[in-house]
């Protein structure tokens, strides 16, 4: 027997999500703001209090090194957005989708997007797998629904390893 695409998907995401819950579990809160390098792009709060991310309607060159704050919010913004398409709604815009402002909060945020991805994900039949899907491409570029839960774990296995690495070199410094 043959395993459906969906389960195809399931098995990756739900490895890759191992991946990311074993640096969940091992995040302190000072992680999510240390600065790795002089330029970096993490969350901030604003005049309101609000956490907002460093961005730029164009990307600089070199890109600056996001923290885990900001790649915690990079993550919250395209899988609520990604989850958001799958349903047919339209999306927040991105200044709608707020970081949570502190370490425990930002490490369950995704525990809650994990939940309603799979409840999106699961809920896929193969015609619903083979709908168009506008995110993240332009709808006329072809691309299924398919193909979105496909970049929805490599854009997650890209994070998991940033975030990963983070982790990693900041407790190699601070011995």
């Amino acid at each position: 027997m043959t395993a459906s695409r969906r389960d195809l998907l399931r098995g990756q995401f739900d490895l890759t999500w191992a991946l990311f819950e074993y640096h969940l579990e091992r995040l302190e809160p000072a992680d999510f703001l240390w600065e790795p390098a002089p330029r970096c792009w993490t969350v901030r709060p604003d005049a309101t209090g609000v956490w907002r991310p460093d961005r730029s309607e164009e990307e600089p060159d070199p890109v600056p090194v996001p923290t885990i704050g900001r790649l915690t919010w990079h993550i919250g913004w395209w899988w609520t957005t990604a989850a958001e398409h799958a349903r047919g709604h339209v999306p927040r815009d991105r200044t709608q989708v707020i970081w949570p402002g502190d370490g425990p909060s930002a490490a369950g945020w995704p525990r809650g997007l994990r939940a309603d991805w799979l409840t999106v994900l699961d809920g896929l039949t193969d015609a619903g797998l083979d709908a168009v899907a506008p995110f993240p491409w332009p709808r006329d570029a072809g691309r299924t629904v398919a193909d979105m839960a496909g970049w929805v774990n490599a854009e997650l296995m890209k994070n998991v390893a940033e975030i990963g690495r983070l982790r990693l070199v900041r407790a190699a410094r601070e011995g």
